[in-house]
């Protein structure tokens, strides 16, 4: 089995000139924010979902974006805000970094949301868990109705995140 991978490796190799031309790139949250760029963290608000809207802490929506990865395939774990799907799977979502974000105001900042699509939709057993979507990345904004954001991912996988 092991000749086999390995000769796979080798024919990928001759017809793409690189063994890595079709791994996608492992990108982190961080990533996503320009070098020297200071990112407010909205989880960390004292506001009190009861209370008035004006005790919230506003993200920038100008937020600056990292533009080296458009174009790429990239994996980025996170947690999933369902938009468009049923009950058996979900074609639209945005991807943030940590649970309840988007759901609970305010959103992170838009260069920490990522809009995504996936194409024959993907079955997501639980909104809880983190995942890591696979896909094709732009530095591209889009806005809907609880959030906006400064990236999106044509998507083409998803996994369950594992440390």
């Amino acid at each position: 089995m092991k000749f086999i991978y390995a000769s796979l490796v080798l024919l990928s190799t001759a017809l793409t000139g690189s063994a890595m031309a079709n791994e996608p790139l492992e990108i982190f949250w961080e990533d996503l924010v320009p070098e020297g760029h200071v990112a407010v963290d909205t989880r960390n608000n004292s506001s009190s979902h009861e209370g008035s809207e004006q005790n919230w802490v506003q993200p920038n929506l100008d937020a600056p974006v990292v533009q080296k990865y458009n174009g790429k395939t990239v994996s980025l774990p996170g947690f999933v805000v369902p938009l468009e799907g049923d009950n058996e799977s979900i074609t639209e979502f945005l991807l943030v970094p940590y649970f309840g974000a988007c759901i609970h105001v305010p959103p992170p900042p838009p260069n920490q949301i990522v809009h995504v699509t996936m194409k024959n939709g993907v079955p997501i057993d639980s909104l809880y868990d983190a995942i890591v979507v696979t896909g094709v990345m732009q530095a591209e904004s889009w806005s809907g109705e609880i959030a906006k954001t400064g990236y999106k991912i044509a998507g083409v996988g998803v996994a369950p995140f594992e440390l």
